[in-house]
């Protein structure tokens, strides 16, 4: 499975060092030379920015059609934007985006995506993690990753917790 990810859900499960949910789900992750930069230069001495250089299974791919990526700029970050037409590029099956705006674009292409917690939804359902809210508990405590109640409520629901 080809599976290209952006920032978001690499530097918010490396905060609360469940970085392996990743590779145990998908086995490989590509990730744009912008995303790369996001993490470990501008985001050096933070979450993910040692990981990402020493994790074989993440994969920095650059991207060929650099005019997407300018278009797509005209509504989201360089991240967002390389991460998307890295997915077109490679044919994903499954791009990993947590941002709003990025997602409606994702979809607009076509593009198959899921958030962080469809991936923590889907760690479960394998049994790869055994709880759901230890993991989003930790995540919005330790990694300020931000779950409206609702949402949180219902990923409990969906999981049985």
């Amino acid at each position: 499975m080809i599976v290209v990810s952006n920032t978001s859900p690499i530097i918010n499960l490396a905060a609360i060092g469940k970085l392996e949910i990743l590779q145990k789900l998908y086995e490989k992750i590509f990730i744009p030379q912008a995303v790369h930069y996001e993490i470990s230069i501008a985001g050096k001495g933070e979450p993910g920015a040692l990981e990402i250089e020493k994790l074989e299974w993440i994969e920095v791919k650059e991207v060929t059609n650099h005019k997407l990526v300018k278009a797509l700029q005209m509504e989201l970050d360089e991240g967002e934007a390389e991460a998307i037409t890295l997915a077109i590029g490679l044919k994903a099956e499954l791009l990993l985006l947590d941002e709003r705006r990025g997602r409606k674009v994702a979809s607009n292409l076509g593009l198959k995506f899921i958030g962080l917690l469809g991936v923590l939804i889907e760690a479960k359902r394998k049994g790869i993690i055994p709880s759901v809210k230890s993991i989003m508990d930790a995540l919005m405590t330790k990694a300020g990753f931000w779950i409206s109640h609702q949402l949180y409520t219902h990923v409990l629901k969906v999981t049985g917790e």
